[in-house]
């Protein structure tokens, strides 16, 4: 299939080359060309200059960029050169509401959209088994989904669009609350003299486990914190998700707390660290005692 993807960061530059490997006719483009000249000498297909050049003919348009700011620009930019009948799909985080008003100007022009923001990280991106959170009709969302399927282990479509980002928002509500968790838990274990490696591998075999735990308690407690989403990005969802929050009336005091928690972190310079970095405010804390 002729398909293009727009943008070409930590997640995009790793999805558009499974696309390539599986054989798709693929087309990307991202506002720093070095960054697709870079993913063009490592895969088979073409660069464009511009996202309407990269998006003319092809059935299936992918973007992944930064923000509702930045979708804005790149669909208004790439909608007038979408034929009749393909789809364009958004794995861009953003407000519902972006979502909804990216859906409208699909609509005017006979184009498709799906809202499909993705769960797994860098590492998921890389390995090809992102979880995605789909927004839109059940024909647009069927159609892009067999394409997809090259970079995403799971797809599922939970409503009309906009449903994918308000998804979106209840898994980063629910990975806050375990990372700040995870944090108190490997500080406490540290106070109290234990060997967190140990604690960590005997109560991830019972009702403590999750995710964070298994691919991050070990780099927390080594303080490495370049592996996987950055604070900054947190940031920006649990803005979007908070704002939502109060828009329908629902209760996210602990999301409110670790969003205070991040921002602390990134004024302590640790704007590019990943989410795990938590745990540092426990570390200031410990030196002044």
């Amino acid at each position: 299939m002729k398909v293009a993807f727009l943008g070409l960061g930590v997640m995009g530059f790793p999805m558009a080359g499974h696309l390539a490997a599986a054989g798709h006719k693929v087309t990307v483009y991202n506002r720093t060309r070095s960054k697709a000249d870079e993913w063009q000498a490592q895969h088979a297909g073409h660069v464009a200059d511009t996202p309407a050049d990269a998006a003319a003919g092809a059935e299936i348009v992918f973007a992944c960029v930064g923000n509702d700011h930045d979708i804005l620009e790149v669909a208004s930019a790439t909608l007038p050169a979408m034929q009749a009948g393909s789809v364009l799909v958004d794995h861009t985080t953003t407000s519902a509401d972006m979502a909804r008003r990216l859906d409208a100007m699909a609509r005017e022009r006979a184009v498709g959209f799906v809202d499909a923001p993705v769960s797994g990280g860098q590492s998921g991106a890389e390995q090809g088994v992102l979880t995605v959170m789909c927004g839109g009709t059940a024909d647009d969302c069927a159609r892009a989904e067999p394409v997809a399927a090259c970079f995403a282990r799971r797809w599922r479509r939970l409503g009309e669009a906009g449903a994918g980002q308000l998804t979106k928002m209840v898994n980063q509500i629910c990975i806050a609350g375990l990372v700040q968790g995870l944090s108190e838990g490997l500080n406490f274990a540290e106070r109290a003299g234990l060997d967190p490696a140990a604690v960590f591998d005997v109560i991830g075999g019972g009702a403590a486990q999750s995710w964070q735990m298994d691919n991050r308690a070990a780099t927390m407690a080594e303080r490495h914190f370049d592996y996987g989403f950055a604070v900054e990005w947190m940031r920006k969802d649990l803005g979007y998700a908070i704002a939502e929050a109060h828009r329908i009336g629902a209760a996210v005091p602990v999301t409110e707390l670790v969003d205070s928690f991040y921002a602390e972190i990134v004024a302590a310079g640790g704007a590019r660290w990943d989410t795990s970095s938590l745990v540092t405010r426990f570390d200031r804390d410990n030196a002044q005692d």
